[in-house]
């Protein structure tokens, strides 16, 4: 869910060829999770192979980055590691969400609810360590290198594009500018036109670029102060913040306030300083190569085809894509080695 301060957030809407020659730290899980909720059957069933085994996120994966390589841009997939021991509750309450979600599931697809049933199944997705295994897999067969976070993998692409490894961390939520990410790029996974959820209506979705340097100066704040309002509202450490505060009334208090949180730490049951803690200094590492390789096409098809019961017709014209998509990237990278992009 992340932190919910995009109402505050200024932004600018690009197009996917703005990121040609750039490359890119992609929240993995975020991710996967979209790909998961977003690809389903009418009754809201994912994708799955002659084995039961679920597939949506596969399909997704490679299709989408294809489409993403052709545009030029440089894929990194950093995946999550352990998670900080504040947000055991909140795992807690997104794994009680999504049972109550999937019982309603199947409540809806007795019914006959086509509708209602997919609405249920996308809440009740869930990843698991097969699924994420089964990513990397194909990451690494598509020569797009994976990163291994310790802790929180936003955290673990923010200070990848702090060191200018990256230009920017890809993620749906804002709790990126909160570990410090010069840049964040929003749905670089989704663009496109969706559906609004429960509702007959479709919306054209585009990437947006936010820069932390002008949300810290539109804000009046500076990253410290930037942490604080995102405790204030509420955190995935801390979900729902302090009871009555939104972030309109949680910025005008940490710009008045020399030390926001002491007066909000008795009504919390979490450690807020603690909190702050981990976004300013988060767990990262220094041990990974961002690498991109030739993609195994006989890899691809044996994982993809063989494994997964994909359609070896779409598999091979997907990768003649992205054979042409790889040509793509290093033209890229030749043009902004010399300065012309």
């Amino acid at each position: 869910m992340g932190v919910q301060i995009g109402e505050l957030v200024p932004r600018k809407e690009i197009e996917l060829n703005n990121l040609y020659g750039r490359k890119v730290a992609v929240d993995a899980f975020n991710a996967i999770y979209q790909f998961l909720s977003t690809i389903r059957q009418r009754d809201g069933t994912p994708l799955m192979d002659s084995k039961g085994r679920i597939t949506s996120h596969l399909s997704g994966l490679f299709y989408r980055n294809i489409n993403l390589m052709e545009n030029g841009i440089k894929l990194a997939y950093v995946f999550d590691g352990k998670p900080p021991a504040f947000k055991k509750r909140e795992i807690e309450k997104r794994r009680e969400v999504r049972e109550e979600a999937e019982e309603k599931w199947y409540e809806a697809l007795e019914k006959g609810d086509l509708e209602e049933a997919k609405k249920y199944a996308m809440r009740a997705t869930r990843v698991n360590e097969a699924l994420i295994n089964d990513a990397k897999k194909l990451l690494e067969l598509m020569g797009i290198p994976v990163v291994q976070a310790p802790s929180e993998g936003e955290a673990q692409a923010a200070y990848m594009a702090a060191r200018g490894e990256v230009y920017a961390s890809a993620s749906q939520d804002y709790d990126s500018l909160l570990f410090g990410a010069p840049r964040l790029v929003r749905n670089v996974t989704i663009t496109g036109r969706r559906k609004l959820p429960g509702k007959n209506v479709y919306v054209e979705v585009r990437p947006e670029l936010i820069v932390l340097e002008e949300v810290l100066k539109e804000l009046g704040v500076d990253r410290e102060k930037l942490v604080e309002l995102g405790i204030l509202v509420g955190t995935d450490y801390n979900p729902g913040g302090i009871k009555g505060i939104g972030p309109k009334k949680a910025l005008a208090i940490v710009k008045r306030e020399k030390d926001p949180l002491k007066k909000y730490q008795r009504e919390s049951e979490v450690d807020l300083y603690a909190i702050k803690e981990f976004f300013l200094n988060p767990p990262v590492t220094d041990e990974y190569e961002l690498r991109w390789s030739e993609p195994d096409e006989e890899g691809i098809l044996r994982f993809l085809c063989d494994e997964h019961d994909f359609s070896e017709e779409r598999v091979k014209n997907g990768l003649e894509r992205l054979k042409k998509a790889v040509k793509v990237g290093k033209q890229a990278t030749l043009e902004s080695w010399f300065g012309r992009r």
